[in-house]
């Protein structure tokens, strides 16, 4: 496998959500995720999920560069479900009033609660890969600046958004060699031999990752960064009409929820009563 798909960071694309302004875009995940997370309305959380999956597909992003975390948030998400259902099997019935016994303690209003919470994920982190993989780090910090934020703290989001990839092409380079002087990652090897392995590799990957800081810190600093109270954006891109509908869209969601709030006489729906 190409280890460069394994990467997970901005890349360059030409579909409409590279198009919309990193602000815009910022806002709506935040938005949206907050209120996906506060609500328990399985029909406001089902399409938002719907939405999330297709606004996904039709970002052109390949599955192959997220394969890896969507994996991992599967295991995730299930070792959540079962945790959650193996503590409390009866929290349901008791959230919504309501017993219908399926098999064993598994009753039917535990099993719609769980639902939820996979809704919820769907509903996050579909957003949350949409605005790493197609946010510029550049423009997105020139955007935080000229909404208020400090441009000493937006460059430090700049910054932190460019290092995800980088750190992840050092670990893979020094996994690498690793394996080409032998040491043995495969999955013929147990996986807890694996984890200690792969551990191994991150002492040098933090060393170099050390260097690394304090070679753009001295960088910074030659060049007199931070010294005066503004700076000029060379990457700054202003709000269009797109990006101010992105936005009253996703104040659209939180007014939904605040709705819904009232007529569910709570954050739950209920479809047992």
């Amino acid at each position: 496998m190409n280890n460069q798909l394994s990467v997970l960071g901005y890349q360059a694309g030409n579909s409409f959500i590279y198009q919309l302004n990193a602000t815009a875009k910022l806002l709506f995940f935040l938005l949206i995720s907050i209120s996906s997370m506060v609500t328990y309305d399985t029909r406001y959380l089902a399409f938002v999920a719907l939405f999330s999956v297709i606004l996904f597909y039709f970002s052109k992003i390949p599955f192959s560069s997220v394969k890896r975390v969507a994996q991992f948030a599967a295991i995730f998400a299930i070792l959540n479900l079962l945790f959650v259902f193996i503590f409390d099997p009866g929290y349901g019935a008791r959230l919504y009033d309501s017993k219908t016994i399926l098999w064993g303690p598994l009753t039917l209003e535990e099993l719609f609660y769980l639902f939820n919470l996979v809704l919820k994920y769907f509903s996050t982190i579909p957003l949350a890969l949409l605005f790493i993989l197609t946010t510029n780090p550049s423009q997105f910090a020139s955007s935080l600046n000229k909404i208020g934020l400090p441009y000493r703290s937006s460059y430090s989001v700049s910054l932190a958004l460019r290092y995800i990839p980088d750190i992840q092409e050092k670990f893979l380079a020094i996994r690498n060699a690793g394996q080409a002087r032998g040491m043995d990652l495969s999955k013929k090897v147990g996986l807890f031999s694996r984890i200690k392995l792969n551990v191994q590799l991150l002492l040098p990957l933090i060393f170099s990752s050390l260097e690394q800081i304090d070679t753009i810190s001295t960088a910074m600093e030659l060049r007199r960064f931070g010294k005066k109270k503004k700076r000029s954006w060379y990457s700054y891109q202003p709000l269009n009409v797109k990006d101010y509908l992105v936005i009253l869209l996703a104040l659209l969601g939180v007014v939904i929820v605040i709705l819904l709030f009232f007529v569910n006489q709570g954050r739950f729906f209920n479809p047992f009563h």
